[in-house]
C-alpha cells in the first residue's frame, strides 16, 4: 500500500499537555462544551529520542466535539521530556499547552515504511494492546509533532471515535 501523500491525511486529533488534568478538563468542558471524558493511565515501554527505550506513565482524557477529538495529557514520570518541555514552568498554570495532532492509519507496516523511506526524525514510539503510535518531530516545518498511530475497531469504539474514522 503506498502512502505517499498521506503526511496529513485521516486527522483526527489535537492533543494538549497540562500540569493537572482534572481541571484543564473542566476548564474545556466550561469553555468549549466538552463534557464527556474517557480516561486512561497507560503505564508502557516507549522510544524516544532524547532517552531512548524506558518506561513511560502519564494520565490521558479523551473528549469529543464533532470529528475532533481533543487529548488531554498529564505526563507523571519516566520518558516523558517531550511533554514537560511544552508544560508552563509554573506547576500551578495548569492551562493546557498544544503538543500534537494525530492521524488515523489503518496499515501499521506500510506506514512505519513510510516513516523510514522519508527519514524522518521520531520523537516518540510505543503502544500497548490493540495501539501502535509514532511521534514524528514536524516542529522544523509545522511547529509540533505529528503523531500516527494505528488502533484497533474496539479501541476506536471505545474512546467514542465516529464511524465516519473507522478503519481510516
Amino acid at each position: 500500500m503506498a502512502l505517499t501523500g498521506m503526511h496529513l491525511k485521516a486527522f483526527f486529533q489535537n492533543a494538549y499537555v497540562t500540569h493537572d488534568l482534572a481541571r484543564a478538563e473542566a476548564l474545556i468542558g466550561e469553555r468549549h462544551g466538552i463534557v464527556e471524558w474517557v480516561h486512561f493511565e497507560p503505564e508502557m515501554e516507549v522510544y524516544t529520542d532524547s532517552d531512548g527505550i524506558g518506561p513511560c506513565h502519564v494520565k490521558v482524557a479523551l473528549g469529543w466535539s464533532g470529528a475532533l477529538q481533543i487529548e488531554l495529557i498529564e505526563p507523571v514520570s519516566g520518558n516523558v521530556r517531550h511533554y514537560r518541555e511544552r508544560l508552563p514552568e509554573d506547576p500551578a498554570n495548569f492551562s493546557p499547552r498544544f503538543h500534537h495532532i494525530c492521524m488515523r492509519v489503518a496499515d501499521w507496516e506500510a506506514t512505519r515504511a513510510l516513516v523510514a523511506d522519508k527519514g524522518w526524525t521520531i520523537a516518540y514510539e510505543g503502544g500497548v494492546e490493540g495501539c501502535k503510535f509514532i511521534y514524528i518531530d514536524a516542529r522544523d516545518s509545522l511547529g509540533h509533532y505529528v503523531e500516527y498511530m494505528w488502533m484497533s475497531d474496539a479501541m476506536w469504539a471505545g474512546s467514542g471515535g465516529p464511524a465516519t474514522l473507522a478503519g481510516a
